[in-house]
């Protein structure tokens, strides 16, 4: 109540206008998606723009709850990495040591290493979390 008093006249009115409110549903999310695609193209600072950015963030945590996404396969994602960026087994070798090492973890008969791990990581650009799960 104290932070109401404490706002502008205008600052309270533009709070009132917005009508925001937590996504509790689909019916809700729905919405709010309706919503976003009339104001999407706001200007940044403008009413409109402000609660395209609030609704933005509700949509972000509502779909990091209802649809998460897992992280890849370390293996998926170390092909995948290698055919963007048209490596070979042998590119791969020369990353982490020796040729029938990468072979035997393309196959899944070699488990990384840490130190495999760091170096894919930064070789590719992989994030160490998808490399370091179990495969």
């Amino acid at each position: 109540m104290e932070r109401m008093r404490n706002m502008t006249k205008s600052m309270r009115i533009k709070f009132k206008q917005m009508k925001l409110r937590p996504i509790k549903n689909g019916e809700d999310y729905q919405a709010v998606l309706e919503r976003l695609e009339l104001i999407f193209d706001a200007v940044p600072g403008s009413d409109e723009g402000d609660e395209l950015e609030i609704l933005g963030i509700l949509v972000e945590k509502y779909e990091d709850e209802h649809f998460p996404i897992d992280l890849p396969d370390p293996i998926e994602a170390i092909k995948f990495r290698m055919e963007q960026l048209n490596y070979s087994q042998k590119d791969l070798a020369n990353i982490i040591g020796l040729k029938s090492r990468a072979s035997e973890i393309l196959n899944r008969k070699r488990k990384l290493s840490l130190s495999m791990i760091r170096k894919l990581s930064k070789e590719l650009n992989i994030p160490s979390e998808v490399l370091i799960q179990d495969y």
